[in-house]
């Protein structure tokens, strides 16, 4: 069941990827409290019904529960038309959905690289692409991607993870051009270690010095919304982190990843 109020047309909605946990529920905390009905996208059922019931009690809004594993081939296809059928518009996507996978590139698990391929790439390339046109065509929408501030940076230990973020940077960067004259706006949001199960769920145990650099997830989702409501190409959440991603310019790649090698082990 969904937590809904009736509402499927008139005013857009806010679809959020990865909103059972971590930065995804921050993102729809946020996004209630500013009165948007809401498409909450993840794999846990229950985690997205118990959320959204909350978030509808308390705000007054529609929130619709679309329990999909971004990993599987045909999901966001499957998430368009779900959200075309109810006849509901998606003028603001949060695309948030992401997997880590820490170790060294070659014992990791194949599998488990794939679904993170799947999930961070694929996925969140399919779902820019299915509801940008529909934000072209009717000349307004907003687009958050989540990338990560390894996207600045070549990572020994996050080496395929790290990839896949520069890849989001790179693509939400260029969106933001594109797509610009139609009245649509893309930001990028690359954050540093953030106080969510991202490390634990991608098998590492960060170090103490790299917890210095540690922030909570609602000031990080808070600097994400402002930067698309500012019309943002990109921000860097945290002044260590804003530090790091600039360094990079200055730093000679090959010391840059001796640092992130120490740090990350």
């Amino acid at each position: 069941m969904s937590a809904e109020n009736g509402r499927a047309g008139g005013s857009g909605w806010a679809l959020v990827t990865g909103a059972s946990s971590g930065l995804g529920v921050e993102f729809a905390h946020l996004l209630a409290a500013r009165g948007r009905d809401l498409v909450l996208v993840a794999r846990s059922a229950g985690a997205l019904e118990s959320l959204a019931t909350g978030l509808s009690a308390a705000h007054r809004i529609a929130a619709r529960v679309e329990a999909l594993d971004l990993s599987q081939p045909a999901a966001a296809l499957e998430l368009k038309r779900r959200t075309d059928e109810a006849g509901l518009y998606v003028d603001t996507l949060i695309n948030n959905a992401g997997i880590g996978v820490h170790g060294e590139f070659i014992d990791a698990d194949g599998r488990r690289l794939q679904q993170m391929l799947d999930v961070n790439v694929s996925a969140l390339t399919q779902l820019a692409r299915l509801y940008g046109e529909d934000m072209r065509r009717r000349g307004d929408g907003r687009m958050l991607l989540v990338a990560s501030l390894l996207g600045f940076m070549a990572s020994p230990s996050y080496a395929a993870y790290a990839a896949t973020k520069a890849y989001v940077l790179n693509l939400g960067e260029a969106l933001h051009d594109e797509l610009a004259p139609y009245g649509v706006t893309v930001t990028v949001l690359a954050p540093g270690l953030t106080d969510t199960a991202f490390t634990r769920n991608a098998g590492h145990e960060a170090s103490a010095t790299l917890k210095l650099m540690l922030m909570q997830p609602r000031p990080v989702a808070e600097a994400g919304l402002r930067a698309l409501d500012a019309g943002r190409s990109c921000v860097v959440p945290g002044w260590l982190n804003k530090l790091s991603a600039v360094s990079v310019r200055f730093t000679p790649r090959g010391m840059h990843r001796r640092i992130m090698q120490a740090l990350l082990a």
